[in-house]
């Protein structure tokens, strides 16, 4: 059985972030996009505190404008069709070796030329050892602890339009097999409106050994009833939630959108957590920063971001020291 991979807060060495690089698909959004992008770079970087910063473009020109911008990272360039590493860079184990799952445009939605082979790619130009696994997995759709606890949501791992013959007791051999989980924590439903079809890294994360953080809705929340059944799943497998309050109804265009405080990333000196502007996110940061004591921990907006459909730790996939 492969080794289990290290848990977010474990140390890194590197982190990839997307950098965003096509004018048609962010039309407007792509100045603020970009400086969103920036922002959550410095914070991770912290000054050199942190960890180091390779920042992929998907062309020339954005590669010199992410070079005008972030003078302090590593600029690579690789060819993708957007922006969201954490689902097609590969997962990283500590040994060096990359898993690099098959990716179909989180279930036929949106196929963008150079997704399908990003993850690779990126191995190979780091050096490390790339072993393929032959079933479609997202790195957002499952978050570890370290101990070989997995957590997950039915609506995506079970969903037809990933692997229709995988049932979920193959599913949980395998992660097993692949990636050294020995237990899952089946949640339900992702949040709405969520066109990943519910990744948990939008829902739940996990904070410490068999520790899982979950938001708690705040007042007119269209997802409290996902919240409670989540809460509920994972006390009765025996895992210790921690309640975050959630930003609530957050809408763009007079539509709901998936915005979550779950969406931190774990740096080595910096958790950085997406705010939207709502009246939680103070409570939210706050929250999340007593879970983390060792870290400096900061609320970013992360508004154009996510009118892509996600926010900092979907853009981003570490490097395990």
């Amino acid at each position: 059985m492969p080794r289990t991979p290290l848990p977010e807060w474990a140390p890194h060495q590197a982190v990839w972030i997307g950098f965003p690089s096509h004018p048609e698909l962010w039309q407007d959004d792509l100045d603020q996009a970009r400086d969103e992008v920036v922002a959550f770079a410095r914070a991770v970087h912290a000054e050199g505190r942190g960890e180091q910063v390779l920042l992929v473009a998907a062309d020339a020109e954005a590669a010199a404008a992410a070079r005008a911008l972030v003078p302090f990272a590593e600029v690579l360039v690789q060819p993708f069709g957007d922006i969201w590493l954490r689902d097609t860079a590969p997962i990283v184990d500590g040994d060096g070796r990359a898993r690099d799952f098959q990716f179909n445009g989180w279930g036929g939605k949106y196929d963008l030329p150079g997704d399908e082979d990003i993850g690779a790619r990126l191995a190979r130009a780091r050096g490390l050892v790339v072993l393929p696994c032959d079933w479609v997995l997202e790195g957002g759709a499952i978050d570890g602890d370290g101990t070989g606890l997995v957590v997950t949501t039915e609506q995506c791992l079970l969903n037809p339009n990933r692997n229709p013959a995988l049932t979920k007791e193959v599913v949980e051999r395998r992660l097993a097999a692949d990636l050294g989980y020995t237990r899952v924590l089946w949640l339900g439903d992702g949040l709405l409106n969520d066109h990943t079809d519910g990744h948990v890294d939008n829902l739940a994360r996990f904070v410490g050994p068999n520790r899982l953080a979950l938001p708690v809705g705040a007042e007119n929340d269209p997802n409290w009833r996902v919240y409670q059944d989540a809460a509920a799943r994972a006390r009765a497998a025996g895992v210790e939630v921690v309640e975050i309050p959630s930003p609530g109804r957050v809408l763009r265009d007079e539509e709901v959108v998936p915005a979550s405080y779950m969406n931190f990333y774990v740096g080595n000196a910096a958790v950085v957590v997406p705010v939207y502007g709502t009246p939680q996110d103070g409570a939210g940061v706050a929250a999340i920063r007593a879970l983390f004591p060792d870290r400096e921990v900061m609320g970013l907006r992360a508004d154009a971001i996510l009118t892509g459909g996600g926010s900092f730790h979907c853009i981003s996939q570490q490097i395990p020291a």
